[in-house]
């Protein structure tokens, strides 16, 4: 997407609002329920527990709960991974971000990965939730991206992500551009991680992103009204 086809309302429903931190409080969680409301951002990106009560909040709204599952480590098992994602949208989350097992995909063990992803992905299909595959780019080599792309157009979850935000690094644009180049229109590419104003969003959709996972998706906003002042 160009920026002269851009319009505020059509950037906001690109981005996942975080809230992810362990310590909020529900009232936190409650006035970024509200703001994201007020901005019409996609959804309200949180851990588990505060999917039940982020969800009455939203409720008649647009805006959605996207839940975090084996955030942000992705080192739980594969049972545990899959009750997770179950219950969690029984719980009212409507999109779903999850963490590979990284200690399989180091240890050359694709078939894991590929047995993981179809069993993940095929919940949220069969709930009809938004899928994500979070890879966190900052520990992988450029094969292994590769490899994670190989088997997403396999299993084709709705979005590839970049990063946790809670790793050594965040999106850059060779990533969103690489997963791109590899998935081109099967998947979607969900950047993630360090993105913090208006023109860091835009790289990340001209390189091919259509989702931004972002907790400054105010000033996202903000800065695309200001970059069209005048």
């Amino acid at each position: 997407m160009g920026n002269g086809v851009l319009t505020a309302d059509k950037l906001a429903e690109m981005i996942d609002q975080t809230l992810l931190k362990p310590f909020v409080t529900y009232a936190q969680l409650r006035e970024h329920c509200e703001k994201s409301m007020e901005y019409g951002f996609k959804t309200v990106a949180i851990n588990n527990a505060a999917v039940p009560f982020c969800n009455k909040i939203l409720k008649n709204s647009k805006v959605v709960c996207d839940a975090a599952v084996s955030f942000p480590l992705g080192q739980c098992t594969l049972d545990t991974k899959v009750f997770e994602t179950e219950d969690v949208i029984k719980k009212g989350a409507k999109e779903v971000d999850y963490v590979i097992n990284l200690t399989e995909l180091k240890s050359g063990n694709y078939d894991y990965i590929e047995k993981e992803m179809n069993a993940i992905i095929s919940i949220c299909r069969q709930y009809e939730v938004v899928s994500k595959v979070i890879f966190e780019n900052c520990y992988l080599t450029e094969e292994e991206k590769k490899k994670l792309c190989v088997i997403a157009l396999k299993v084709k979850p709705d979005f590839i992500k970049t990063s946790t935000g809670f790793g050594t690094g965040g999106a850059t644009v060779e990533d969103v551009k690489l997963m791109k180049s590899m998935v081109g229109e099967e998947v979607k590419i969900k950047a993630a991680g360090g993105i913090r104003t208006f023109e860091d969003a835009m790289r990340m959709i001209e390189a091919g992103a259509s989702r931004i996972g972002t907790s400054c998706g105010i000033e996202i906003v903000e800065g695309f009204k200001k970059s069209r002042e005048g």
